[in-house]
Formats: C-alpha cells, sequence, structure tokens
C-alpha cells in the first residue's frame, strides 16, 4: 500500500511495487514524482527525514537536512542589522540535502537502479502533467513569490500568472537533471554544472555558498527517540528536528484530558502545545553544535515542572513565538509485502521555498536557513555546516514490538500537534485512521488559535470564553497520510488527508 499527497505519486509507488520493488523504492519513485508535479511543496532543491521499519522491526532514522554554508555566521548578520532572516534571501537556502538522503537510502534499502525509479517523475516533467485543484491553489497564492524572481516567474508562470485546474506544465530542464542524478548518483547534484549553477546564482544574489559546501554535504544514520504513548512506542526522528516536541506533547497527555468535547480537547491541545513548543524555541538546534539534552525533555521531571502551567478550563499567556512561520510539505508512507515500512517526508519549507531558481538545472531552492537565529550564542543560531531546527517529521508507530503504523501531518511548525492530535483521535476518540484525519483541525501560534471552519459555532464562542484569541483561517491547517498494519487479519489500512489531491491504494 502507498499514501501520498497527489494521485500521480501514489500510482508511482503502486506501479514499483507491481513491478516488484520494496517499499523504499516506491517511496523514492513517488517523492520524486511529487518534486515536479506538487511544485510549491517540495523539490529536490529541498531536505527531507525517513524513518524506515525492515520487515516490521525497529525503525531506523536517516536525517537528510542541510547544511549551512561555512561562511554564513550569525556575528555577521548582527554586524549587517539583520535580526531574522528573510524567506526569500539568498542566506534562507541552506545546502539541499533531499538529493543525497534518496541517493543513500536508495544504496542501502533500494532494490532498483534510480533510472527506473525516476523514470515517471523524468517523464512528467518532460511531456508534462495535468495541475491538480489543491496544487492549483497553492501556485495561485504564491504568484508574488515566484515574481521575485525572474528565473521562477519564468519557469512557474505563464504570461505571468499561475496555472489554473486542468492546465498541462512541464520542467523540461529539471527532468534533464533528474537524468542526470539518475545516471551518475549524488555527484551530479553536488558537484558538476548543477552545483556550480546554483552557487554562482546565490552568490550573484549575495549569499556565503561555495561549491564545497555542496561536495561535502551527507545525510546522517540517526538514532531515533521514542516515549510510550497509551499501550504504543511512538518513534520520532531526533533534533535537529521537532519530533521531539511531539514525543514531549505526548507525554503530557498521559496526564491531561483529551476525551473528552471538542472544545475541551481543543482547548488541552492548545494548552500542552504552547509549553512544548516554548521549550521548542529556547533550546532545540543541531546537537553537533550545542547542548541538547533530549531526555530532560523526554522525563517526568519535565512533565512534573509542566503540568501545573496547564488549566483545563482557561487560556494561559505562556510565551509565544515567532521564529518559525507556518510551512507546507509533503509526507508519504509505503507498506510492501514483506512489511517493510516507510515514513517519508520531503520539503522546500514554504510554499515554493525561497522562491530563487537555477534555471538551467531547474533547481528550486527551499528556505529552511530562515529557521536560524540571528543572535549569536543562541541554541539555533546560524553557524557554519550547522542545521537548523527543523519541523518536518515521520513518525512510526510500534505495538508488542512489531510496527503497526508509519503516519505523517504536513504542515511545518504545526506538525508535532499534528501528530498528538491525530493519534488521540485513534487511541482517545475511537476515530479510524481516515476519520482522524479529516476531523477539524486546531493550532495554537503566535499568540492564537488558529481553527478551520468546520469547527461548529458553538465551540468557537466556548473556546473564546476560556481566553483563546481566536483565528479561523481561510487555508486548510496540515495534510497527514498514514498506513495501519492490522496484523491479526492481515490487512493494511489507508488514510490520505482530503484537503490534499492525493489518495491511499492498495493491492
Amino acid at each position: 500500500m502507498a499514501a501520498t499527497s497527489h494521485p500521480l505519486a501514489t500510482l508511482a509507488a503502486i506501479d514499483v511495487l507491481r513491478a516488484g520493488g520494496n517499499a523504499m523504492d516506491a517511496a523514492i519513485a513517488a517523492v520524486a514524482v511529487q518534486c515536479v508535479v506538487e511544485p510549491a511543496m517540495t523539490g529536490i532543491g529541498g531536505d527531507c527525514f525517513v524513518l524506515y521499519s525492515k520487515k516490521g522491526g525497529v525503525p531506523v532514522a536517516l536525517n537528510g537536512s542541510g547544511r549551512a554554508p561555512a561562511g554564513a555566521k550569525a556575528e555577521w548578520f548582527a554586524e549587517q542589522g539583520l535580526s531574522e532572516i528573510a524567506a526569500t534571501s539568498p542566506h534562507s537556502v541552506t545546502v539541499p540535502g533531499a538529493v543525497d538522503a534518496w541517493c543513500t537510502l536508495n544504496a542501502e534499502h533500494g532494490s532498483k537502479g534510480l533510472d527506473e525509479l525516476f523514470a515517471p517523475a523524468i517523464r512528467y516533467a518532460e511531456e508534462g502533467y495535468r495541475v491538480a485543484p489543491r496544487v492549483a491553489f497553492d501556485w495561485e497564492r504564491n504568484v508574488p513569490k515566484l515574481s521575485h524572481d525572474p528565473d521562477a516567474k519564468a519557469a512557474f508562470l505563464v504570461g505571468g500568472k499561475a496555472p489554473q485546474v486542468g492546465d498541462m506544465m512541464r520542467l523540461p530542464a529539471l527532468a534533464g537533471t533528474l537524468r542526470r542524478i539518475a545516471k551518475e548518483g549524488r555527484s551530479a547534484f553536488y558537484e558538476g554544472e548543477v552545483a556550480a549553477e546554483i552557487v554562482s546564482k546565490l552568490s550573484f544574489l549575495g549569499g556565503h555558498h561555495t561549491e564545497a559546501d555542496f561536495a561535502a554535504q551527507r545525510s546522517d544514520w540517526v538514532e531515533p527517540i521514542r516515549t510510550r504513548f497509551r499501550d504504543l512506542d511512538v518513534y520520532e526522528c531526533p533534533p535537529n528536528g521537532q519530533g521531539l516536541i511531539a514525543l514531549m506533547m505526548l507525554n503530557l497527555a498521559d496526564h491531561v484530558d483529551l476525551k473528552g468535547g471538542v472544545a475541551d480537547r481543543t482547548h488541552i491541545l492548545a494548552e500542552i502545545t504552547k509549553a512544548a513548543y516554548h521549550a521548542r524555541d529556547s533550546h532545540l538546534c543541531d546537537p553537533a553544535h550545542g547542548e541538547m539534552p533530549v531526555e530532560h525533555f523526554l522525563s517526568q521531571d519535565w512533565v512534573r515542572r509542566v503540568l501545573p502551567h496547564i488549566d483545563a478550563r482557561r487560556a494561559k499567556p505562556l510565551p509565544t513565538w515567532n521564529e518559525v512561520a507556518h510551512k507546507d510539505t509533503v509526507y508519504l508512507t509505503v507498506v510492501d509485502r514483506d512489511l517493510n515500512s516507510v515514513s517519508f517526508i520531503n520539503s522546500l519549507f514554504g510554499l515554493f521555498g525561497c522562491g530563487i531558481l537555477a534555471p538551467k538545472s531547474g533547481v528550486l531552492l527551499h528556505h529552511r536557513g530562515s529557521a536560524f537565529r540571528t543572535i549569536p550564542g543562541h541554541p539555533n543560531a546560524i553557524a557554519p555546516g550547522k542545521r537548523p531546527l527543523h519541523t518536518i517529521i515521520p513518525a512510526m508507530v510500534m505495538k508488542n514490538g512489531r510496527t503497526i503504523m508509519p503516519f505523517g501531518v504536513m504542515g511545518g511548525q504545526y506538525q508535532a500537534t499534528g501528530h498528538v492530535d491525530f493519534l488521540s483521535k485513534i487511541y482517545d476518540l475511537g476515530l479510524d485512521i481516515q476519520q482522524a484525519s479529516d476531523a477539524p483541525r486546531s493550532f495554537a501560534t503566535e499568540g492564537r488559535l488558529q481553527l478551520e471552519p468546520t469547527f461548529a459555532p458553538e465551540v468557537v464562542e466556548d473556546l473564546r470564553r476560556r481566553g483563546h484569541e481566536i483565528e479561523i483561517v481561510d487555508s486548510p491547517i496540515g495534510g497527514c497520510q498514514a498506513i495501519m498494519i492490522d496484523h491479526e487479519r492481515g490487512a493494511l489500512l489507508g488514510a490520505s488527508d482530503h484537503r490534499k489531491d492525493g489518495f491511499a491504494l492498495g493491492l
């Protein structure tokens, strides 16, 4: 079974499985397609994280996030009077990690060559694909960002306008780069003409990047972190990602009531979000460049310190944050016939990344570096070779020593809250995974409680009375994909978020 946020990606994964490929083969084929057909959400100029469970066993984790260039120092930004790194700035571009991650995953866990796996993506980029509804929605909202860079405007806007639903789009330059990577591997992206073009473009705009920065990029196998939730083991990737925050919230969830009415559980979810995210923005960083006390934050001592600040009836004015805006990405999951499970997330961070395109290679770059702080000494301050705080987090659930559900909730900063809400709706409220995905979502951020418009008016009013400043959002909060493995019945149950264009499909 495969579940992705775009029909063509799900079909690509299923075709690979039909042809005898394994879960990792299918995931790589699917994400390559998404980098073509969902260009706002993801691309080869972005980053990725992966959890992989072999035959239902304890997962391993790959950190495929990129690093700041060697010339990037917080002191320089402070001297320039820059209090933040703008999303459309060349300084927001860390070295993209996705391609190296894909090649690493393919070499160590794949069974088919990249030439075969990239073939669908190359075909759609070269021959064209029809723009899906959610893709068109995101494209239309980002015409100003794409207009910022003449090369991006030429590639992604037709006559200065975003394509409409059903329009045919082609990305021939990207097709050429995918073909080169399929033939030559990671060196086709991190060395030679592609890397040189990207560096040249960023340097022209004032960036600190060098070709040596690109050549040095490597993904890292890291040990997943986990906690107990109900009778489950929930696994996440360790920092620099915010999976730790999801686990911290799950630990809090053991001591609060998430089984009540809609208003009660929405309020409690908001309060534990505030507490955990405040810790995130004060401490979370690249552990290779600073102290990251994971054990402390997963301890009951941390829970005991925070619980007195959680009021079941009133919204507390806990510190808010503005370091990481609400962003977008793609998540997919695949389970194969041997119960190998892949939880895979790939991102440009914001819609269309930084909006900067290298035209000859067709590489649109992310802006993950905008999550860095420019304050020297801050745990998440930008520094040479450092990875920024990352919001994208794949997850995996185990029970009684067997993997039972790879899942992910897209939506940038929202993702940690989304993981907790999704799991609670399944294991506290008894919803199935599609119902849990489709239910209305809320997110406490920047001093407000964001609500999707599907919340009942009486619930909204109840939350206002508790002291929440309510914002009814005009776009969906995140997205979700999941596959439940029912070992007893020998069945796979898939879910794909109705907020996106994709679907789950099994064979």
